[in-house]
């Protein structure tokens, strides 16, 4: 339960990094304040009890259908999910689904929902969902894709031969961190939309704009660590010489 708590405290990683939202804003779109302190010298700051467990779906949690999903006094049964630290399934990838009516098909990944373990391939495994129905009009059938859980219901796919296969993580040559097949060794590269946002497909083809801070200005290296404290630090820069020898002190 304790390494769960730590590896889902925050937004799954690659779905976050799609929408190309920050934190701050991800975790105010969450947030549910049941009480706060009220403000004041007299009431203990940032005393606050917030709701901690939220039901994930495939709703991503700045909507509002995610709110709808998690609204006050509303309870989802708990679901289990097997927390992974290696995640080796990208937007892009091609997998084989192992299961359901579409088994043995391949297709391509298109959304990640890392909370749950799940990914979505495009056109696979659907199902349809009545929308409208009521006495004056029959609805519309919509065709949707479901999730599918990355531990045992889809595999990658091997580009040498188009197979599935598994795969473990290798360091290369130059130092390069890259996904083998463990069946015939060759590398799977990364997908080129894995790099793909809201506001560009790849980071070389982004356009800074006037009001963005400039890469230069986020690489440049403004703080080199010493072992020494701030005072120490602030001391030397200034020219401060300190004598004083601090007499010698005893902790029975």
């Amino acid at each position: 339960m304790r390494i769960t708590n730590i590896l889902f405290s925050k937004v799954g990683k690659w779905s976050k990094q799609f929408s190309n939202l920050p934190d701050r804003y991800i975790e105010r779109a969450m947030e549910q304040v049941y009480w706060r302190n009220p403000t004041g010298m007299q009431y203990k700051p940032n005393a606050v009890v917030k709701r901690k467990k939220f039901h994930f779906t495939m709703n991503r949690p700045w909507t509002a259908e995610f709110r709808q999903d998690n609204a006050p006094g509303k309870l989802s049964p708990k679901v289990f999910v097997e927390p992974i630290r290696e995640w080796s399934f990208f937007r892009g990838d091609r997998v084989e689904i192992l299961v359901g009516k579409d088994k043995g098909k391949q297709g391509i990944v298109k959304q990640i929902i890392q909370e749950r373990n799940w990914v979505i391939v495009e056109g696979l495994n659907c199902e349809l969902k009545q929308l409208g129905d009521d006495k004056e009009f029959s609805g519309v059938y919509v065709q949707s894709e479901k999730p599918l859980l990355v531990t045992n219901e889809v595999r990658l796919v091997d580009p040498s031969d188009l197979t599935g296969t598994s795969i473990e993580w290798r360091f290369t040559e130059d130092g390069q961190r890259v996904r083998v097949s463990t069946r015939t060794g060759r590398i799977i590269p990364m997908p080129a939309s894995a790099e793909e946002t809201i506001d560009y497909k790849t980071k070389a083809t982004y356009k800074e704009q006037p009001k963005d801070t400039t890469a230069a200005a986020v690489s440049e290296i403004t703080f080199e660590p010493r072992l020494c404290t701030f005072e120490m630090d602030i001391m030397e820069k200034m020219n401060i010489k300190e004598d004083r020898v601090p007499p010698k002190s005893y902790w029975y």
